[in-house]
């Protein structure tokens, strides 16, 4: 049975923005989430943070120098102490620390990187939450088939591109069918398809970010209080926040998108405001 949450919809009245940032980022709400939600139900949320632990693992390995990312779920200590024996990570990441150390990869047409992340990918297709199973399933899709264009636009090789090792994977990497032969499957296809063709870069980006806001709104249509409403906020959260430091304006655009979309679906108070 689904838990209600909804007491965290007060709490949404928070929520402000000014013309510069967030004034209650992705990050803080995810903070917030920690002691608002069933655990059962936060390890849910702490999901969608763990690509923010693969890019922080991975430039540890590879000693890159670049800063660390606080947004992940697990401090540069844990991390540090993981590299040196794997004990208390995910399975996939301590299964991907082995094989680095040993410089004996997984998977060795591929970079470190695209190796990471289809562990990532292939672990999360197995969830038993079905809407974060069909969220990683469709970003795995929409980010194989965006690659396999774009690479195919530009006569560039993509095999070893294409993240997972799942039916759908494969068929993007081997297909040489224009739609891949995935048309019927997957209904956004035809769509995405054609905001690819866009030689726009940061144009494109919005329409595949408002592809992705189209999705989770259809998929919690009919939720209201459950942990899965909170998921796709938290995720839409996440894109008005990066693009907020990208184009102000959209940003501020998709912000109040999102405010609009909770005005409709909750009475919210009269003190909900924005700055």
């Amino acid at each position: 049975m689904k838990r209600n949450y909804y007491y965290l919809v007060a709490g949404l009245q928070d929520l402000t923005i000014d013309i510069h940032k967030l004034q209650y980022s992705q990050q803080a709400f995810s903070e917030e989430l920690k002691t608002g939600l069933h655990p059962e139900d936060y390890k849910l949320v702490q999901k969608l943070f763990l690509p923010h632990d693969n890019a922080n693992l991975l430039n540890l390995l590879q000693k890159t120098g670049k800063p660390f990312n606080e947004k992940g779920n697990f401090s540069q200590i844990r991390l540090e102490d993981n590299i040196k024996e794997p004990h208390d990570l995910p399975g996939y990441i301590m299964e991907f620390i082995t094989a680095f150390k040993n410089k004996d990869p997984l998977m060795p047409e591929m970079l470190p990187e695209n190796e990471l992340t289809t562990l990532f990918y292939d672990e999360k297709l197995k969830l038993d939450n079905a809407f974060l199973r069909d969220w990683f399933q469709f970003e795995l899709n929409l980010r194989n088939i965006v690659t396999a264009l774009l690479a195919r636009k530009y006569d560039i090789p993509y095999e070893y591109q294409i993240i997972g090792t799942g039916e759908t994977s494969n068929i993007i990497r081997k297909s040489h069918a224009r739609d891949f032969g995935l048309g019927a499957e997957l209904d956004y296809l035809e769509d995405l398809s054609n905001l690819v063709k866009n030689d726009n870069v940061q144009e494109r980006e919005k329409s595949i970010d408002e592809l992705r806001w189209s999705y989770l709104d259809e998929v919690t249509f009919f939720e209201y209080f459950t942990v899965e409403k909170i998921l796709a906020f938290v995720i839409k959260l996440g894109i008005a926040e990066r693009w907020l430091g990208i184009d102000k304006e959209y940003g501020n655009e998709m912000f109040k998108k999102l405010l609009k979309e909770l005005q409709s679906s909750y009475e919210l108070p009269e003190t909900f405001t924005e700055k």
